[in-house]
């Protein structure tokens, strides 16, 4: 009974962090749509109006950045990131999960080592004003500060399968 609040924590966490997970993920998806409409906007523009927009491609750009940065999480919770199989569905459960479990371990140590290079990004972009040396000139923070957010809950979703993984070789369940 000494660790039911641990495990009503674990479980918790595994609700909040997949639900901001799938929801993050959903607007990662529609962003697909804003950068098509910029980039036919930019195509009209350019070639049947013949008044070129300088942000276009580069709003496209920041918008594809923002896809890939936001859909990690969901990516990782899914179980839709790319593997190598050679012998992981001969696996058993259980088996699967000691695997992930040190796969996820590497993964923790490099979103570490990223989000650590991604503050020291933001905290001189913030420092400097930096912008993009374009015509268009956009500042970079927002894009930064959206990649320092999407780092963190990426490793708070590998914490979260973490948790999912021993609950399998435990044979407990989180729901």
């Amino acid at each position: 009974m000494g660790g039911h609040w641990l495990l009503n924590a674990v479980r918790f966490h595994v609700r909040v962090v997949d639900r901001v997970s799938d929801f993050i993920g959903l607007i990662a998806m529609y962003l697909i749509f804003a950068m098509v409409a910029i980039l036919l906007l930019d195509a009209v523009t350019r070639n049947i109006i013949e008044i070129p927009l300088h942000w276009c491609i580069e709003a496209a750009q920041f918008t594809l950045a923002a896809y890939y940065f936001m859909g990690g999480a969901m990516t990782l919770k899914n179980n839709d990131h790319v593997r190598m199989d050679l012998f992981y569905e001969g696996l058993s459960a259980k088996g699967k999960a000691k695997l992930d479990l040190v796969t996820i371990t590497c993964l923790i140590f490099y979103l570490a080592v990223l989000l650590i290079g991604s503050m020291s990004s933001l905290e001189y972009a913030i420092d400097t004003n930096e912008t993009r040396f374009s015509m268009w000139n956009p500042s970079m923070i927002p894009i930064k500060t959206l990649m320092v957010g999407c780092i963190v809950l990426m490793l708070l979703q590998s914490v979260s399968l973490i948790f999912k993984h021993v609950a399998t070789i435990w044979e407990f369940e989180l729901k």
